[in-house]
């Protein structure tokens, strides 16, 4: 039976003991981030205990994309049992008209309703489906969210930026080096970018890393906003220096207060977007895209320099037949690069790991953890 997530009882945070890989994290201390609020969690009804084979789903339909995670609980964390993703583009001409247009609306809820098949399908008792900066800028966005209810009965949860910030970290500080003593996290989206600085070593592989949070934001630029300002299909050189140049400027009051973050031993940055991935694979030079291989790897700084290289001297048809790029993301990776070289530029570091993972794999975690699905399987 399909749940309609905006029906069901809120979240609790939770601290789980035995969380496993520590991809789960519980609420976060230091500036401002202190867990998402209580307003934005949601999850599955409580009809007794869930079993160990119950399926989760986490949505998150961001400005440029709408992905889908079906899961269960493993030994080990989770086991996806199916997955979605389409770009649908729903910011497209946000920036100019502030409005959802009715094609990308179209487009969206199209896909939306291959990800409602999907959850009867699998029979997803536990569910939370969010919706990031397109319909929290659009001034149509409440009307969207409520015509995807009326229509293919789905309850979407506009979340905020501190929440979104929360479920990047969630979803992908495993990946982070326990050995780092400073870690800056990054996840670039289709119209904003969050960020966040971890600081002070890891305790253990199962510490909460949000507990070492000191300093977060959320910048208003993702690879569809500053693709449309500046231009994503031509892309010179200068054109390249001015995305980053916005992006700086954006970027330096988190700057500020995480200034002390790269002078610390083992700093690195982590990035979890399709930006990142797509280095990754034009790195590896992958004949088309495999996450298995880009999930975890480690690039250094030089590496990252000549991919980017690379990519401005590629023409947008060039771009767009490249395995690990493609049509539907031809106009927007120099944009996206754009962005993380105004981090990189603000943190010098010699490394970067890529993630792919992040804020649905979060909420995943999220909600087996309310549900101690771990405790229950070690008793």
């Amino acid at each position: 039976m399909l749940v309609n997530v905006g029906d069901l009882p809120k979240v609790k945070d939770v601290v789980a003991d035995d969380a496993p890989r520590a991809l789960a994290a519980a609420p976060a201390t230091g500036h401002g981030l202190s867990g998402p609020p209580a307003h934005a969690v949601r999850a599955g009804p409580r009809r007794g205990p869930v079993s160990d084979g119950a399926a989760y789903a986490a949505l998150d339909l961001g400005t440029n994309n709408c992905r889908l995670l079906i899961a269960e609980p493993s030994r080990h964390g989770f086991r996806v049992v199916d997955a979605f993703s389409r770009i649908v583009r729903l910011g497209e001409g946000l920036a100019a008209s502030e409005q959802l247009n009715a094609l990308a609306i179209e487009r969206t809820i199209e896909a939306l309703r291959v990800c409602r098949d999907k959850m009867r399908v699998k029979g997803v008792r536990r569910a939370r489906l969010i919706a990031t900066e397109a319909c929290r800028a659009a001034r149509n966005g409440t009307h969207f969210v409520e015509r995807v209810q009326d229509e293919i009965g789905l309850d979407l949860e506009i979340v905020d930026r501190r929440t979104e910030a929360y479920l990047a970290v969630t979803g992908c500080a495993a990946l982070a080096d326990p050995q780092a003593h400073s870690v800056v996290i990054f996840d670039i989206g289709g119209g904003s970018t969050e960020i966040a600085w971890l600081d002070g070593r890891a305790k253990s592989p199962m510490a909460d890393p949000c507990k070492r949070i000191r300093a977060w934001d959320s910048l208003p630029v993702g690879v569809v906003t500053v693709a449309e300002r500046h231009g994503g299909v031509t892309v010179t050189r200068e054109s390249f220096e001015d995305m980053v140049e916005e992006v700086s400027t954006l970027l330096q009051p988190f700057q500020l207060a995480a200034s002390a973050a790269s002078t610390a031993p083992g700093f690195h940055l982590l990035g979890t977007s399709g930006t990142v991935t797509t280095l990754g694979g034009i790195f590896l030079d992958l004949p088309r895209y495999d996450r298995r291989r880009v999930d975890g790897l480690w690039m250094a700084d030089t590496e990252i320099d000549h991919v980017i290289d690379q990519l401005i001297e590629l023409n947008y048809s060039e771009r767009a037949t490249h395995p690990c790029i493609g049509r539907d993301r031809a106009d927007l990776v120099l944009a996206g690069c754009a962005i993380l070289e105004a981090i990189r530029r603000a943190f010098p570091s010699p490394r970067l790991r890529i993630a792919d993972r992040g804020l649905r794999e979060g909420i995943l975690m999220n909600l087996m953890r309310e549900d101690g699905v771990w405790r229950r399987r070690r008793r």
